[in-house]
């Protein structure tokens, strides 16, 4: 039997850790305790950038937006009886670009397949939007859509969007006839300080 190579395995992820500046990598379950976790992780690695309140404040909001969406489709995969399937999901942030100006969250879960064809035509929506459309879609989803126990309505979505002023980079994975791994990337640049609401 070959044996783990736990070093190997440790260095290689330290080494694409520090070429793609990810400050903070978590797979497993997404609570409010790890959300406060993760934010105030992120508040003093900002802190050593001398990040200004602005832009802490907007990267905050996209973090806890992206957590409660993943937290969201981690609930849906656990209600269903398969055996193998977890609801825990991967949360990644980081500094990137050439000059590391845009900080990326990126997150990644499993989803039932029935739900992929509704969530493309959604994010493919909000993406062909300008910065009036996402505002006329919020108001509408806010008035007209039936919002579930759990939130809902596609509203933390769009709120990305809204106060990012970026489109939304996502991608699903066929991994069986049942499900498949959605991803979801956010960029908050640090060229756009100005709030997009």
């Amino acid at each position: 039997m070959e044996k783990f190579d736990y070093k190997e395995l440790v260095y290689s992820f330290h080494k694409e850790m520090l070429a793609n500046n990810f400050t903070l990598v978590y797979e497993g379950e997404i609570t409010h305790q790890i959300t406060k976790a993760f934010t105030s992780l992120t508040e003093n690695k900002m802190d050593s950038y001398s990040e200004d309140a602005n832009m802490k404040k907007k990267v905050f909001h996209v973090m806890v937006e992206c957590l409660q969406n993943l937290s969201k489709h981690a609930e849906d995969i656990r209600i269903l009886k398969d055996k193998g399937y977890s609801g825990s999901g991967i949360f990644i942030i980081g500094r990137v670009g050439p000059d590391n100006e845009d900080y990326h969250v990126l997150t990644g879960n499993l989803i039932e397949n029935s739900r992929v064809p509704e969530l493309t035509e959604f994010l493919d929506k909000i993406n062909n939007l300008d910065k009036n459309g996402l505002k006329e879609l919020y108001k509408k989803q806010m008035r007209e859509a039936t919002l579930s126990e759990k939130g809902g309505a596609g509203l933390g979505l769009i709120d990305i969007a809204r106060k990012t002023g970026e489109k939304l980079d996502y991608n699903f994975i066929e991994i069986d006839e049942k499900k498949s791994f959605y991803t979801l990337r956010t960029k908050i640049s640090r060229k756009h300080q100005s709030n997009n609401i």
